[in-house]
């Protein structure tokens, strides 16, 4: 075991770096939020799957937000899997010399990283576990046993929702449940309708839509059904086909997929429609998520449609801001509902209810459990077990990307 001196009077402020199985491009969700606040007063690193295939290895960097360094290594195809390994704790060695990475705390969104990034030594390490990835279609047979290891190996662990907490919070002493936010003044903006985007212009209404991955975890058997028994309804769906067959999707005159937009041009799509869908399926891969999109979907003014999502039932349902439905005739009578006639008080009830679940509220008090974490392990004296796993398969995480949509 490897004994790491802490010194109590750290700060916050240093360097973090922060490794991620989702690519900063693709879909904005939990850790671009987390990232942009923690880069306030702080350098933010992300290190990123490589991308396979370049004639020789080295690393793309790009600055997609202010104080946010994206690294992405760039590997050789068909390398053996231990060349892989070392090719890539080499290439974010070199990095973190460049960058002259010091002092830091490293942020894992996945176990994965852990071959290559567990011989750092950081002033603190933070595992954000913000989705089951071991259920995810294609996840890497080996992935459990490493988080087991990130678990040993990390002084704080956050789960992205209370149904994930419950399952983990026996790894680890020092875990919290820290659901998903929203950013209100983002999405509030489609409250006012300032005219639709070209390619849902000329959709009839009802609409009604979903926006995140499109995935096993929707439940496209129900999404089929409804639509055939209500032709006069509009489905649309925006955001990326991942993990499945395109052909697999049900395809109808009204269902409409309009493929993946930028978060900027959200609220735009989200004006358009008259109710916000929901419909996950019950299996494996949703058994504990916490879809981010039902606070970002009520914050834009939108009455939502859910199937019986545990966490959306615990956080959303019970409290009367979510219509909670399962199987064809219920969800079509919950859409039903959502058309008609509004209380002229729900809206009020969600906006107060939404208050305390801002984006800036969660980092602070992310950044103020991180804080006292750091500073008993700095009164205590810390040992972290080194990292004494055998290299793993080269099967990719990014095949398993998840969004708590």
């Amino acid at each position: 075991m490897a004994q790491v001196t802490r010194d109590p009077g750290l700060r916050m402020a240093s360097d973090l770096v922060c490794f991620s199985h989702l690519r900063w491009s693709w879909v904005y969700q939990r850790p671009q939020h987390l990232m942009t606040r923690a880069a306030r007063d702080r350098r933010v690193f992300v290190f990123e799957e490589p991308l396979e295939g370049a004639s020789r290895p080295g690393i793309d960097v790009s600055h997609p937000a202010p104080g946010v360094t994206v690294a992405t290594p760039r590997l050789p195809s068909g390398l053996p899997n231990g060349e892989r390994i070392l090719l890539q704790r080499d290439l974010l060695d070199a990095f973190m010399g460049r960058e002259s990475i010091r002092h830091f705390t490293a942020w894992f969104y996945t176990p994965m990283a852990l071959p290559f990034a567990g011989h750092l030594e950081p002033e603190l390490t933070v595992y954000d576990c913000m989705d089951e990835l071991s259920a995810f279609a294609g996840a890497p047979a080996d992935l459990g046993a490493l988080e087991r290891q990130l678990f040993n190996r990390s002084d704080i662990v956050f789960t992205g929702g209370h149904s994930l907490f419950e399952a983990k919070r026996r790894h680890h002493a020092e875990i919290h449940a820290i659901p998903s936010s929203v950013d209100f003044d983002h999405f509030v903006r489609a409250r006012s309708r300032a005219g639709d985007p070209e390619d849902q212009a000329a959709l009839p209404h009802p609409r009604l839509g979903y926006c995140g991955v499109i995935d096993e975890r929707l439940d496209l058997g129900l999404v089929a059904a409804v639509s055939k028994a209500r032709p006069d309804w509009q489905f649309v769906f925006v955001g990326p086909v991942t993990k499945i067959d395109p052909g697999s999707l049900p395809h109808a005159p009204n269902i409409h997929y309009l493929g993946g937009r930028t978060y900027d041009e959200l609220p735009s799509y989200l004006s358009g429609w008259d109710v916000a869908l929901l419909p996950f399926a019950h299996n494996e891969s949703t058994r504990f998520i916490s879809p981010t999109k039902t606070p970002e979907y009520l914050a834009a003014g939108r009455r939502v449609v859910s199937t019986s999502v545990r966490d959306v039932v615990r956080m959303f349902g019970d409290e009367g801001l979510v219509e909670i439905a399962d199987g064809p005739r219920a969800f079509m009578e919950a859409i039903e509902k959502c058309l008609g006639p509004d209380d002229p008080q729900r809206q009020s009830r969600v906006d107060r209810y939404l208050a305390l679940q801002s984006w800036d509220r969660t980092w602070a008090r992310m950044q103020a459990l991180m804080s006292r974490s750091l500073s008993a392990g700095a009164a205590r004296g810390l040992v972290r077990p080194s990292y004494h796993g055998v290299v793993t398969p080269v099967t990719s995480v990014a095949t398993v990307q998840a969004q708590s949509s």
